[in-house]
């Protein structure tokens, strides 16, 4: 996959070849262009078990994509707190949501370039309806948002649509959840996206 220069970028192209090789031999691909800015929010789901984030890191180190991720402030603990930071992890309580939110949109306003991965459900569990913190980030961010699926089934990362502006959350929720509900997780019963 092409990368555009102006991607933030990181990781030894050892760890590249490596990666790219793991997901090549466990049957994974990766297909769509990747969104070409300095600053974005990357929307992953289905998020339904732990093996999302190890295939979204082969990804990462694969294309050698500099990225930043939310995490419980919990996992932050000293040794595996210092790793975690180092793979771009970025500790939040979600018991201050709104507190969050304003803080990672001043970071993101003050940096060159910061391009941020998330679970748009925000858990592994079965919810509806999903968080939307994501979508009033990039909107007071002024940053878009690219979709990006992970689909057991095919074995495919798709990297998919882009919403350049947020304007309507309630709408473009409806469009997010119509991009997702045609792949296939880990675990299909954790993934709701629509109204049971």
């Amino acid at each position: 996959m092409q990368i555009d220069d102006h991607i933030p970028r990181q990781w030894p192209h050892w760890l590249s070849s490596l990666a790219a090789f793991v997901l090549t031999k466990r049957g994974w691909r990766v297909e769509g262009a990747f969104i070409n800015q300095k600053k974005a929010i990357l929307a992953v789901a289905p998020h339904t078990t732990n093996w999302d984030f190890f295939i979204g890191l082969f990804v990462v180190f694969s294309l050698r994509l500099k990225l930043n991720f939310f995490g419980k402030h919990t996992i932050f603990v000293q040794p595996l707190g210092y790793i975690i930071k180092k793979f771009g992890g970025i500790p939040i309580k979600r018991s201050k949501a709104h507190g969050v939110v304003t803080s990672i949109v001043e970071k993101i306003k003050q940096a060159d370039e910061l391009v941020l991965a998330l679970a748009p459900e925000g858990t592994r569990s079965p919810i509806f309806p999903w968080k939307t913190g994501f979508l009033h980030i990039a909107r007071e961010a002024e940053i878009p948002i690219q979709l990006i699926s992970l689909d057991y089934r095919t074995k495919i990362i798709r990297f998919g649509p882009v919403i350049l502006k947020v304007e309507n959350i309630d709408e473009q929720m409806q469009t997010i959840y119509t991009f997702y509900d045609n792949v296939c997780p880990k675990y299909p019963e954790k993934c709701i996206t629509r109204p049971q």
